[in-house]
């Protein structure tokens, strides 16, 4: 005898009432743990009460009230900051290869910070000429947090205020590094990749015209020789800033160049503490069409 189908859509909505009664109940009677509460969220996701999407972005935003700054916090050493003495042909270049849209401005010091500059704020240099420009006339000011401030509260504090970027201090009041508005809501719903994302695995070269590329001081040797299958030695060194920095002898300041293994490099970005960006020109007959 076949199954009454009526019947069957009667269970399946009995056992659906039951998971959305259990969710609502958990909610209303306020449960007595946080796990407690995940686990029942679980347990909906897992009978369909709930997608798998929504899950993620409830346990994320969940998972968010228990961490602060200093668990997502980009260090101070990856921090892309602007001089604000620097003219736009120094600071120019950083801004367009970083692809972010904000910076924090520096004086002599990382811990000197002067305000925050938006990539949209130098239209300027465009429409009025470099000559009429001034890097002080246009920084927003900069907000200043503590490593230990909740996720939570500083998500609310960007959405309430309207800023999207906050410089982050350790106990002794210096610069540990910053945090986005971005940063806190790829806890909750999974990295955001926007037009400026590379879409391939070698986010550490970037190529500008058949010979030209754009690599980061962090890339690994590894990856360099596998993309250019280069022969650059791993024995001393892990990433290409290392054998740069031992080319060189010294820490190199802007647009200093050296040639390793036929390969010329000149210098995009550096600080007073290590290489961060480079132009790589590949031997002319190895240009990759």
């Amino acid at each position: 005898m076949s199954e009454d189908p009526s019947s069957s859509n009667t269970s399946e909505r009995q056992q659906e009432k039951s998971w959305l009664d259990k969710l609502i109940s958990a909610f209303s009677a306020e449960p007595k743990s946080r796990d407690e509460l995940l686990n029942i969220i679980k347990d909906a996701a897992a009978n369909k009460v709930l997608d798998q999407e929504a899950y993620s972005i409830i346990e994320g935003a969940l998972e968010v009230a228990d961490q602060q700054v200093r668990e997502i916090m980009i260090p101070r050493s990856h921090m892309v900051v602007v001089k604000v003495d620097e003219s736009p042909e120094q600071f120019l270049t950083k801004i367009i290869t970083s692809g972010h849209s904000r910076f924090p401005v520096i004086d002599d010091s990382i811990d000197d910070v002067k305000g925050i500059l938006l990539a949209k704020d130098l239209l300027p240099l465009i429409l009025g000429g470099k000559d009429e420009f001034k890097l002080e006339d246009i920084i927003r000011p900069a907000t200043i947090i503590p490593e230990s401030k909740r996720l939570n509260i500083l998500l609310r504090e960007f959405r309430e205020n309207r800023y999207h970027m906050a410089l982050v201090i350790d106990e002794y009041g210096g610069i540990s590094g910053l945090v986005t508005i971005e940063d806190i809501l790829e806890e909750i719903v999974g990295e955001i990749e926007d037009e400026t994302d590379d879409d391939n695995s070698d986010a550490f070269i970037r190529k500008v015209s058949n010979q030209d590329y754009i690599i980061k001081a962090l890339t690994p040797i590894e990856d360099f020789n596998e993309h250019f299958k280069a022969k650059l030695s791993e024995d001393e060194f892990d990433t290409i800033g290392g054998i740069l920095m031992h080319a060189f002898g010294h820490l190199p300041q802007r647009n200093e160049t050296t040639v390793i293994a036929d390969y010329d490099f000149r210098v995009l970005y550096a600080d007073s503490r290590q290489i961060h960006l480079l132009r790589m020109t590949l031997p002319a007959k190895s240009a990759i069409a």
